[in-house]
């Protein structure tokens, strides 16, 4: 699904001269606990000794006196924890033989609010405060269980989700509670005849006389004799034990990471004269001769849940016909029994003759989980979070009807000045003080790591606000280019657009860059995030680091509350733009260079021009506050940030020289 966006990443990767790494930041590995911190972790007194556990879920079993004390794992190994940098985020997580959290430490993090806008302090007690929480007591879990950071809301979520899941994970593995649903954790090595004898793989048979004596009357008549007509397998994989035994790691891990949600997968597989796929769904895309039975629900695959398999791993495995996996849709519950139904048909000198052969499926107990599972971390925090989704959802409906009435709204200079300011007013007081609803180039680095490394959803929803700014402007860019976001939804872009209007509401003298020195200095803000994607590769702590150039965190996350030169720094900004408007974006903004290179892909051209721009007139381009208008009258949409000011000129008779040339000679 996501291959195309790779492959795209890595082109743009390579002609830069990138070397992009496959799971960078992996390489860290896995931090491995030391008696002393298994003591700590553990709340134990005396000396400890560790033994690691390798197989089915990986960790450290802790001994003291010859008895277990506890158990620790790493999130990034059992829970696969990745940040919003892209990168892994490594908590070791202790629970106790009673299924109780009893400590949690970060130990590896290439986060960007962790590493210079929340402290170390901040941290530990964030992590401390999950020491304590009862695991065989889910409703105990969401009433106590520390909410995230609010200035830090996906990198807390990430370890707030990592610690949970792990230490679930690990107690479920080692017997200390039950799960839910299909374990699919455990891995217990075993042969096709082991399989078999704990009924993970279902098996009928229907020889060539029974099938002649239920299809007798053919055209073609099945021949009687002792050999297969159809030998039919059938077998739930999700379990590792069954699907790891049967495919192979590789394959299996492939096939279960394709999965989606609620999904599940089923093999069938067969030998003998009849095939149950056929070759009719080559055509008509389902699978006609299968059907899954389960209750009244009926479902027949398609082409689009089909993987076809070579061949089964086991080597006492019988010889195979066909081997097919199906992604099973929500709506068969695998936990539950169902059918299997190949219908064989040959045609008479009637109607035609069929036989169906039915073949019984239940997922054995030993694979069955008891609990519901806990809902994901991002539901649970959108559900917390409504208020602010609902906020954020008004106000990119209020900016789609201006933009898309600009016509209407360019035409009255008044109106449109005062839903300017006050659109800007808003996203700055609301959206960024507020709501902290301020994108960052971080972000766009760790999308590009996470189309590059494995994507998962679950990161980019754990903050609502961003996400639905992101989901805009995505779109946005498709429809008006990067101004969509620079222009009406970046909070400091709008701090830096009414601290200049008020400064010229003052007399402050404004200072015309000269349109060559303007060009050059674009150079700037694209080299910078160049720079910070050609380092995250190689390092993302010193790309975090780099990618300080934007004041957003000091500004708008942190509210000035930071240390002095963070804080001088963005006082130097303003200061800048209160004689250059919007002097960060022009020319320093790494964030604005990011969305101007797929801004490019933009497939509408909303803001007019006509023949006598830049030829009779060049009045657009000398109030164009940004410099997007070239000497020829041609709007840079790279650098423009959808103001309107120009329509609002081209719309006004008493500014626009056409117009007026229009009224004389009418």
């Amino acid at each position: 699904m996501y291959l195309l966006p790779r492959l795209f990443v890595l082109l743009f990767c390579l002609t830069l001269g990138i070397a992009p790494a496959s799971g960078q930041g992996r390489e860290q590995g896995i931090t491995e606990p030391t008696p002393d911190m298994a003591q700590e972790l553990l709340k134990v007194d005396g000396p400890v000794t560790l033994q690691r556990v390798a197989e089915g879920v990986p960790g450290w079993n802790v001994y003291q006196g010859g008895g277990v004390v506890g158990h620790i794992a790493s999130s990034s190994e059992v829970a696969g924890s990745v940040g919003y940098s892209g990168q892994p985020l490594d908590v070791l997580v202790a629970v106790s033989p009673m299924a109780v959290i009893t400590g949690a430490r970060l130990v590896h993090h290439n986060e960007p609010v962790l590493t210079l806008g929340i402290s170390d302090a901040d941290i530990a007690r964030y992590v401390s405060g999950f020491a304590g929480l009862d695991l065989t007591a889910p409703e105990s879990i969401s009433a106590n269980a520390p909410d995230v950071i609010s200035r830090a809301t996906v990198s807390t979520g990430v370890i707030r989700d990592g610690i949970l899941r792990t230490a679930r994970t690990i107690a479920i593995a080692r017997g200390l509670i039950r799960g839910a649903g299909i374990d699919r954790i455990s891995f217990t090595p075993l042969d096709w005849v082991g399989l078999q004898q704990m009924n993970a793989v279902a098996e009928t048979q229907v020889s060539m006389t029974a099938a002649a004596a239920a299809l007798a009357g053919a055209k073609v008549p099945v021949q009687p004799g002792d050999g297969d007509f159809l030998r039919l397998y059938a077998a739930i994989i999700d379990t590792p034990t069954v699907g790891q035994n049967l495919l192979g790691q590789q394959q299996f891990t492939r096939i279960i990471g394709g999965l989606g949600a609620g999904q599940s997968a089923l093999m069938v597989a067969s030998a003998g004269l009849q095939s149950h796929r056929g070759t009719a769904w080559r055509r008509s895309g389902v699978f006609d001769r299968l059907t899954i039975v389960q209750g009244n629900t009926r479902w027949q695959p398609g082409a689009d849940s089909y993987t076809m398999i070579e061949s089964l791993v086991p080597e006492d495995a019988p010889a195979m016909k066909e081997v097919s996996l199906f992604a099973l849709p929500p709506t068969i519950d695998p936990t539950v029994p169902f059918l299997v139904e190949v219908t064989a048909t040959r045609p008479s000198s009637g109607a035609d003759i069929e036989m169906i052969i039915t073949l019984p499926y239940s997922l054995p107990e030993t694979f069955h989980l008891a609990a519901p599972e806990a809902a994901p971390l991002w539901h649970d925090i959108w559900m917390k979070k409504r208020p602010e989704a609902v906020i954020v959802v008004v106000m990119l409906t209020c900016l789609t009807l201006i933009l898309f009435a600009q016509g209407a709204i360019t035409r009255r200079p008044k109106l449109w000045l005062r839903l300017r300011l006050g659109f800007l007013l808003t996203t700055f007081l609301v959206l960024g003080m507020g709501l902290n609803g301020q994108l960052s180039v971080v972000q766009v680095v760790a999308f590009l790591h996470a189309l590059l490394t494995g994507f998962r959803w679950e990161t980019f929803l754990a903050d609502p606000v961003i996400f639905l700014l992101w989901g805009f402007t995505a779109l946005g860019l498709l429809f008006w280019g990067r101004g969509v976001y620079c222009g009406w939804l970046c909070p400091f872009g709008a701090l830096q657009e009414l601290t200049n209007a008020a400064a010229q509401r003052l007399g402050i003298r404004q200072i015309a860059v000269p349109q060559g020195v303007h060009e050059r200095l674009w150079v700037i803000k694209y080299t910078l995030f160049v720079v910070i994607l050609a380092m995250s590769f190689y390092s993302m702590h010193d790309a975090i680091l780099l990618a300080e150039v934007e004041p957003f965190k000091t500004a708008i996350s942190m509210r000035f509350i930071r240390a002095w030169p963070f804080v001088l720094f963005v006082l130097l900004l303003l200061g800048a733009g209160l004689f250059i408007e919007r002097f960060f974006c022009r020319y320093l903004c790494p964030l604005g260079a990011g969305l101007a290179i797929p801004a490019k892909l933009k497939i509408f051209d909303w803001l007019r021009r006509r023949p006598q721009c830049g030829r009779e007139c060049r009045l657009c381009e000398t109030k164009c506050t940004v410099g997007a208008i070239d000497p020829l009258g041609r709007i840079n949409p790279n650098e423009c940030v959808l103001c309107l000011r120009c329509q609002v000129i081209m719309a006004d008779p008493t500014q626009c020289p056409v117009l007026k040339r229009r009224a004389r000679t009418s």
